[in-house]
């Protein structure tokens, strides 16, 4: 089965608003083994969505409408599906009795616009809005199966993770297994053309990949009616993946982050972790501080954004950075080993260079040193980043947190 999804509203036209409803679902839909290949964006004018699913019908098996279920007179989707259709709109129960109470509680008459957020075309499975009052809609008529999503992002994810998915799934009568791998260190169009074979072969199980926080992620689902058989087949091809990949691979899970992985790592093994911060100026810290036990790992830290605090905070000579600059390896590991031993912690991260957008001391934005000192010995890394000056701060944080993994992990061999 192949989807196109039909964006509704004049904002996202006019660039007022971002369509992020479709990338959700397109990304969703793939997961479950639904290819989409066409998306469409129109405005709120029922003669141009009309063409819009006609020309779908042309090339799809499913149309899928987002937006236009609310009580505003722009709000026609559901009216001109109907009519596209040849059907009346019917009011669901449910819905109808979820307004009145609303009403009820609010103390005010319901309008003749607040009902029709209860109405669908006739014979269509009606689906729930568990945060908001516009019911959606799933029919099947003809070769076709037309779906009504409502358009804010609140209703609309969670319309589709709780309706939607569930209902698509029970209609192939498989099991669907999904696996998330996440990647970090390379981008998406280098992911991808380093496993193109793979992905021009693939059948079951698929692979789609997509980026998200400066990583790539490769969601694995397989389909079948043996768990057993499904998860064996997952297994060879993330085995297969990461031939390729699996310098840049740090974990499975669609819930975990790089900074849980290594908090969790250094919880296991029972170690802990300070850090000197110049260019990054807390970030790294913040964000580990955010997973949840970290107090039992993280011994605290710096942030040593001038020369004169590395000598005062970290005790690094003056002598040492007049030689070799702020910005260059003998600092960062420097200020890496002044860490460790002033906070008494088994690893400590540093980080130095220049977030930009100006140079510094010759150094072009983007130009960054990470130190890792650790009881396997010492080590800095040069890195070369692109984007704004946030941009490099992030993608910072996230060289340091996979250096120290690698660290961790290389302690266990």
């Amino acid at each position: 089965m192949n989807a196109e999804l039909i964006a509704v509203g004049t904002e996202i036209l006019l660039g007022e608003i971002t369509n992020t409803n479709g990338s959700y679902l397109a990304r969703e839909l793939s997961r479950i083994g639904v290819d989409s290949y066409f998306q469409q964006v129109v405005g709120d004018n029922p003669q141009r969505l009309d063409a819009a699913i006609t020309t779908a019908e042309q090339r799809s098996d499913m149309i899928i409408v987002m937006g236009g279920l609310g009580p505003t007179p722009d709000d026609l989707s559901k009216q001109t599906l109907a009519a596209h259709l040849g059907l009346k709109l019917v009011t669901d129960a449910a819905h109808l009795a979820k307004l009145h109470e609303l009403a009820k509680r609010r103390e005010h008459a319901l309008t003749p616009n607040n009902l029709a957020q209860a109405q669908l075309p006739e014979g269509a499975t009606p689906l729930t809005n568990h945060n908001g009052l516009a019911v959606g809609a799933m029919l099947k008529q003809g070769a076709h199966t037309y779906v009504l999503l409502p358009g804010p992002p609140r209703e609309f994810v969670k319309m589709v993770d709780t309706e939607l998915l569930p209902l698509l799934a029970g209609q192939e009568h498989q099991l669907l297994i999904s696996r998330t791998l996440r990647y970090f260190g390379l981008g998406e169009s280098g992911l991808v053309d380093a496993i193109k074979d793979i992905i021009a072969q693939q059948t079951n199980p698929t692979v789609a990949p997509y980026i998200k926080d400066y990583e790539v992620t490769l969601r694995l689902t397989g389909r079948g009616d043996n768990e057993a058989v499904i998860t064996k087949q997952l297994d060879a091809l993330q085995d297969k993946i990461n031939a390729v990949l699996g310098k840049y691979y740090y974990a499975t899970g669609a819930d975990v982050t790089l900074a849980s992985v290594v908090v969790h790592e250094l919880v296991r093994q029972g170690q802990s972790v300070s850090a000197a911060e110049s260019l990054t100026a807390g970030l790294f810290q913040a964000t580990i501080g955010g997973v949840p036990g970290v107090s039992d790992v993280f011994n605290g830290g710096f942030v040593t954004y001038s020369a004169g605090a590395k000598a005062k905070l970290l005790g690094i000579a003056p002598e040492l950075i007049a030689k070799h600059g702020v910005v260059s390896e003998e600092t960062a590991l420097a200020m890496a080993k002044g860490t460790r031993q002033r906070m008494q912690s088994d690893y400590a991260v540093s980080f130095t260079g220049v977030a930009g957008p100006d140079e510094l001391e010759g150094h072009p934005a983007g130009t960054v040193w990470i130190g890792l000192s650790g009881p396997a010995g010492d080590q800095a890394q040069l890195f070369h980043l692109g984007g704004s000056r946030n941009e490099v701060r992030i993608r910072s944080v996230k060289h340091g947190l996979m250096m120290l993994l690698r660290a961790l992990q290389q302690a266990q061999k």
